[in-house]
């Protein structure tokens, strides 16, 4: 093989070594607890989407982990690629019956403080949240994005549940990055970027956090849920615009997190407006 094949092939580079089904399913599947089976595909379109087609003849519980995605989605469908094996690709779907509909939106936020403290326990890297969905990491002195959460429902009323979709740069290399503003792990100074650890610690963090909220009848504060979120919020305290639905826009600094999830803004008329839903841009001193 000479070296132009060897860089074509996806399964020459052996810092990407693929993850072991059996291996994962040995630590992380028991009796009593929450994740109730777990499959690694080599390539498919969207895990979200391939869960979502099965919610209701799935248990709660069912993890989908793609070494690689073709049609990846993130919030307001935006498409995202990265190359095989360079990162955690996968969804868990869950179905909490037992907490009020109106508290299923704390779901992807509880996966971000499950995300932050399981990397931070395994990797050493501190993994901030960017409200509502986004995991940034510090690469030398800039803060970038390595990460992002997508929530959808899925299902019938009487047997679906929630898909949750998590994506996390582990071992991107800067030339592979597609955004100047992109990030992963390595970049960040990991002290393990071993996807088979980082994936055990994930979930069984997010499995902690959710059982507890759950058991909490889904109550933020409760759970500690909510002082958790705000505790590693990079969002809150800064300067920001809200991009809202219908082309609108609001501009303040990010005060606090509500009850319900919402990142609340102080506007310079001095007005506190709730925002439930939108693109958050942090914004330098100079804008």
């Amino acid at each position: 093989m000479t070296p132009s094949d060897a860089e074509d092939n996806r399964w020459s580079d052996l810092d990407r070594p693929p993850l072991s089904a059996t291996s994962l399913r040995r630590t992380l599947l028991r009796d009593g607890g929450l994740w109730s089976s777990l499959d690694v595909v080599p390539v498919t379109g969207s895990t979200n989407s391939d869960l979502a087609a099965r919610a209701d003849e799935l248990p709660e519980g069912a993890v989908l982990v793609a070494e690689e995605q073709s049609a990846a989605r993130g919030r307001l469908d935006r498409r995202w690629s990265a190359p095989a094996r360079s990162g955690l690709f996968f969804s868990v779907l869950l179905k909490p019956a037992e907490v009020p509909v109106e508290r299923w939106g704390w779901l992807p936020l509880l996966t971000g403080v499950a995300v932050a403290t399981g990397l931070s326990r395994v990797a050493g890297v501190d993994t901030a949240l960017k409200w509502p969905n986004d995991l940034l990491v510090t690469v030398g002195d800039q803060e970038r994005k390595a990460g992002g959460i997508l929530a959808e429902r899925a299902g019938s009323e009487s047997g679906g549940g929630i898909v949750i979709g998590i994506g996390l740069n582990v071992t991107l290399r800067e030339d592979e990055l597609p955004v100047p503003t992109a990030g992963s792990l390595a970049l960040a100074g990991a002290k393990v970027t071993d996807r088979d650890p980082l994936l055990r610690a994930v979930l069984r963090s997010l499995e902690h956090w959710y059982t507890t909220w759950r058991d909490a009848n889904g109550d933020p504060t409760a759970s500690r849920l909510q002082e958790t979120y705000a505790a590693g919020c990079a969002t809150l305290g800064r300067q920001v615009r809200a991009e809202l639905p219908g082309n609108r826009s609001l501009a303040g600094e990010a005060v606090a997190v509500d009850a319900d999830g919402r990142l609340i803004l102080a506007t310079k008329e001095g007005v506190q407006e709730p925002v439930g839903a939108g693109d958050i841009v942090h914004l330098r001193p100079a804008d």
